[in-house]
């Protein structure tokens, strides 16, 4: 029983360590990013995108991305395969962002995996390697319903003040 409890446990931290991810480039968070990748990862995004060490690629997505209007990930399908201190993972991910672009509100949506290598270095599980499959891609113009104005992309958004402990 022991053994599936500490398999479960690694399966929940590598889990939740994706959703960091996600919340770090919603919110622009750069050192929550990083803590998502180990010093020496690297990172493929794909031709069109970056490709270098893992942390510089929050770096490359904050910056690039820091003056889109809103930016959401969500992840699924999400399958671990571990190996003591090792492991690999795929994760679906569907990204929504929103800009302005000449007066015209844009909606840009992803939909892409995340197969990633890990390791377990002092009791911390992060990512060796990121690769970024896109499957396809599209933007068009929307028409908002209303202004939302209660989500932020920084630390100000709402969920700063209930997550303390990630703040």
């Amino acid at each position: 029983m022991t053994d599936i409890l500490a398999e479960l446990a690694d399966k929940q931290a590598i889990t939740e360590q994706i959703y960091r991810y996600c919340r770090s480039v919603d919110r622009l968070d750069v050192p929550l990013g990083h803590s998502v990748f180990h010093e020496d990862a690297t990172a493929d995004y794909g031709p069109h995108g970056y490709s270098g060490p893992g942390r510089g690629a929050i770096d490359w997505i904050c910056e690039a991305h820091g003056n889109l209007l809103h930016h959401t990930h969500q992840v699924s399908n999400i399958l671990i395969e571990l190996a003591g201190t090792r492991a690999s993972s795929e994760a679906y991910v569907t990204a929504t962002l929103r800009m302005e672009r000449e007066g015209r509100t844009m909606q840009i949506e992803n939909w892409a995996r995340y197969c990633d290598t890990w390791s377990k270095r002092g009791g911390h599980w992060a990512i060796d390697r990121r690769q970024t499959v896109i499957e396809f891609d599209a933007i068009s113009e929307v028409t908002p319903m209303k202004k939302h104005e209660t989500a932020t992309r920084g630390k100000d958004d709402p969920s700063y003040a209930i997550l303390e402990s990630r703040s």
